[in-house]
């Protein structure tokens, strides 16, 4: 079975300059997408990525990043909708690349499907109230 999850790794600066994802990609046949990288040496890093591959090629590849003391953690815990603050005007359904707010017809209310997002940040710089934000 195929899987493909968006994650969030930290990286400690000692290991700033190693092939990680190389390794990820020759060594667990996992291909990957890069949402969003900040790398600076002497300091934390930090990946967002979308992997892809075999059920157990994708625990084998996480199980490798956990014992190199990478913290990893799924993307949508990060993408965040303050529920008060959203007033469902509809802005953020015509700015999302993957389509993840979708307005619901019955409700009339703007739906957020978090496994759809990757984290461009559009709905943030647009949304009125301010009820969106992502936190790395």
């Amino acid at each position: 079975m195929i899987i493909s999850r968006k994650i969030v790794l930290r990286f400690p600066p000692d290991l700033i300059d190693q092939p990680i994802v190389y390794r990820l990609v020759k060594d667990y046949n996992l291909s990957f997408g890069i949402l969003r990288a900040s790398i600076t040496p002497k300091k934390e890093g930090l990946l967002v990525l979308e992997l892809t591959g075999k059920k157990e090629d994708y625990r084998k590849g996480i199980d490798f990043l956990s014992r190199l003391k990478i913290k990893i953690q799924p993307l949508s815990k990060d993408v965040i909708r303050d529920e008060d603050k959203c007033t469902h005007c509809g802005v953020c359904i015509d700015i999302c690349p993957t389509q993840a707010f979708v307005l619901d017809p019955k409700t009339r209310e703007v739906k957020f499907d978090k496994n759809k997002c990757i984290a461009c940040e559009l709905c943030i710089k647009i949304c009125p109230p301010r009820a969106m934000r992502v936190s790395f």
